[in-house]
């Protein structure tokens, strides 16, 4: 039985990728504060303290390495310092993994490495309309990188984007330029050691389980208690896809011998507006989502949307969840609590 070490394994993405790992004949050793359901041995430890972190690593003696755990906390780790910590824990936690014998690691990354100011044809398979700024609202969260909005880069807004793993990343935020310096070193480091390595970016999530500020959870709780749920006009578009399949991806990713990024989404971005009508409509109660109560900033693009071709063909998976089955299962499994 291969063993696999995996961080942030009781989160929002690292419940659904132990089950997907379990699923395909690992061992699971799992890292962190909490243990995570269906972990065969948990190694309990703070990830940012080096002598924990490296005792954990040498007592698990894994082949992979799932690497999930980050700053996560709603509304500050956008710029927080932690980001700098994480950088400095993860470089050593992949090193001391590869020295320990692992030859096979899966970090993840974000979108938000990407330069959102520069497009790749085709635009989310149509053009912006002219003159309307089509942005995210603020303070909700819209995929698993992103508590609020982008700050703005200074000059102009950011425009329609069709991202491959060969887009320009250009991140505007300490955890975008955190997570993409990580890439950039441990690549430099995997190609001179001989570390089998490969970096999911994450596009946007959705799914049971969601923390409070993030889109999907926070409508679903509001219209099933019959609370006004404030929004945007909501016609940003965003690729959008349900937690569970992302964490089938990445134990598909670590499963396969793919190296470097590959994006992690639908590949077919949405509007926004259109998720928040099929929960209304799900719900039966659509005159309680305020469509343009919040307003929209300059500084999120039009649409973002994953080229997910690596994953698909290189990797060999594929959503099988159509974004309305994926809304009824989130719908059924919070109205169950």
């Amino acid at each position: 039985m291969r063993r696999v070490l995996v961080t942030g394994g009781a989160g929002f993405v690292g419940r659904p990728a132990v089950a997907a790992l379990i699923a395909r004949g690992f061992e699971i050793h799992a890292v962190g504060r909490r243990a995570p359901a269906g972990a065969h041995v948990f190694h309990a430890a703070d990830l940012l303290d080096e002598v924990s972190r490296r005792a954990a690593v040498r007592a698990a003696g894994a082949s992979h390495l799932l690497h999930l755990a980050w700053v996560t906390e709603p509304g500050r780790y956008w710029q927080a310092p932690d980001n700098l910590d994480w950088t400095a824990a993860s470089l050593d936690l992949v090193r001391g993994f590869h020295e320990a014998g692992g030859t096979r690691a899966v970090v993840a990354g974000t979108c938000a490495e990407y330069d959102w100011t520069v497009a790749s044809p085709p635009p989310c398979g149509e053009e912006p309309e002219v003159g309307v700024v089509q942005e995210a609202p603020p303070r909700l969260i819209l995929n698993h990188p992103h508590p609020e909005p982008l700050p703005a880069r200074g000059r102009g807004r950011a425009i329609d984007g069709h991202l491959s793993e060969s887009a320009p990343c250009r991140p505007t935020t300490l955890y975008g330029a955190a997570k993409d310096g990580l890439r950039r070193i441990l690549s430099a480091y995997a190609a001179g050691t001989g570390l089998s390595l490969a970096w999911g970016r994450l596009f946007y999530l959705y799914g049971p389980g969601e923390a409070s500020g993030r889109l999907v959870g926070d409508a679903v709780r509001a219209l099933l208690a019959g609370q006004e749920f404030a929004t945007s006009e909501g016609r940003q578009r965003r690729d959008f896809l349900h937690v569970s399949e992302a964490g089938e991806a990445f134990a598909a990713l670590l499963d396969s011998t793919v190296e470097g990024p590959v994006n992690v989404g639908s590949g077919a971005a949405v509007p926004v507006r259109a998720i928040l009508e099929t929960l209304g409509r799900l719900t039966g109660r659509p005159e309680l989502i305020a469509f343009g109560a919040r307003p929209l900033p300059p500084s999120e693009p039009a649409c973002i949307e994953a080229d997910i071709r690596r994953l698909t063909e290189e990797v060999g998976f594929r959503s099988r969840l159509t974004l309305d089955e994926g809304l009824r299962a989130t719908l059924a499994a919070y109205a169950a609590r």
